[in-house]
């Protein structure tokens, strides 16, 4: 069994259903017969609509008022563009993403210029006015093969329907593939965000609870031992030896946390160095190998880095594997990772094993998570990073 997450592709709303399977006098085509007949109506409205709007507007432009009308008349297409998605997802079963909102900045000024330049209404003013003729001509043949030509009926509202679906995708979807990455990359930044706050708490709990506390216990063992320096020496050295020992331990916790953050080796001697050392701490043997002609971009070697790190620990913790291995090369723009071992599978997106947060994290960054571990093993775990070069090279 293998399981797949992509957290860029996962979320994309872009993806369009095929066409419901035809069926003569089936549901679906009742469901399109509606549609047709409800075409009039909703031409008529939305080209009264856009006529309007967009006369008045660019009528008035001379006047202070103008530009702004037709602001508003834009907004009001948006409106009209998301019920007739509904309505073709409703009676048609189109499924059309819902383009992004217009970012809210600029004040009065960036409201006005955001609206006049937004592509969405635009296409929306269009698909109303070249609706009208589209509707009358719609609702005249479902109305007369419904009255008189009732064996071919479902056949024409076929055809029909599926200009409609045509018109509703080409005019109706969001702008391009652009403004679709767009909205992924806006809710990518809000799991960077989470992720970055979340890395800070763990650090102040573990400086807290950890060397802090240690250094505080060792500034007054020390007072304790200055106090007896004179009334009992022995005492005092003693007390001494013992801060000593927790300087070290203290120091060691520091050393820890560090790695955590981002480990010296990583700095100093890149991918390959800090990979083995971290494959050195796991509880089974790990083999490592790095086939990388040069290193990556800082953050992105980071990331790989605690890719691995993370996916170590869980074969430590929940693999109850023999040996694992460590793989790292470069695939034309990006970077690949596999972590295999020879544990018992089962692995899973869920189960407190941390990989769906591991996921979310590779998809922020525009990467990719994959999962392969069927019950009794092998469990492979395959990751995908975006190569950026280190500048300068």
């Amino acid at each position: 069994m293998t399981a797949d997450l992509d957290p860029v592709e996962a979320r994309d709303p872009a993806a369009v259903p095929p066409s419901p399977k035809f069926t003569a006098y089936g549901k679906e085509t009742w469901k399109e017969l509606v549609f047709l007949l409800s075409n009039l109506f909703t031409a008529l409205v939305g080209f009264v609509y856009s006529v309007v709007s967009v006369l008045l507007g660019v009528g008035l432009s001379v006047t202070v008022i103008g530009l702004p009308l037709l602001a508003l008349g834009l907004g009001g297409a948006r409106l009209i563009g998301r019920a007739e998605r509904g309505r073709a997802r409703a009676l048609l079963g189109v499924k059309v993403a819902e383009p992004s909102p217009l970012p809210s900045r600029g004040g009065f000024f960036g409201w006005l210029w955001g609206s006049l330049k937004d592509p969405v209404a635009w296409r929306t003013q269009l698909y109303g006015l070249i609706r009208l003729p589209w509707g009358i001509l719609t609702f005249t043949v479902a109305l007369v093969s419904l009255i008189v030509l009732w064996p071919v009926l479902p056949f024409l509202a076929r055809g029909l329907a599926n200009a409609d679906r045509g018109m509703v995708r080409g005019l109706l979807s969001p702008s391009d593939e652009l403004e679709r990455r767009i909205a992924e990359l806006e809710s990518d930044r809000g799991v960077v965000v989470d992720t970055a706050a979340a890395d800070l708490r763990r650090i102040e709990r573990d400086l807290h609870d950890g060397a802090q506390a240690r250094l505080v216990a060792l500034a007054m063992g020390l007072g304790l031992a200055k106090e007896k320096l004179l009334h009992d020496p022995e005492a005092a050295a003693t007390m001494v030896d013992e801060a000593h020992g927790e300087v070290k331990l203290a120091l060691q916790e520091l050393r820890d946390l560090a790695r955590g953050i981002h480990p010296a080796v990583l700095t100093d001697r890149g991918l390959d160095a800090a990979l083995s050392a971290v494959a050195g701490r796991c509880t089974v043997p790990v083999r490592v190998t790095v086939d990388l002609a040069e290193r990556p971009a800082e953050a992105i070697e980071g990331i790989a880095y605690f890719t691995v790190s993370e996916l170590l620990q869980n074969v430590s913790k929940h693999a109850r594997a023999r040996s694992a291995s460590v793989e790292a090369w470069r695939a034309g723009d990006r970077l690949m990772l596999r972590v295999g071992d020879d544990g018992a599978g089962g692995a899973r997106f869920g189960g407190g094993t941390g990989l769906a947060g591991l996921a979310e994290r590779l998809g922020a960054v525009d990467g990719l998570l994959v999962l392969d571990s069927p019950e009794g093993g092998p469990t492979t775990v395959t990751a995908e990073l975006p190569w950026r070069s280190r500048p300068g090279l």
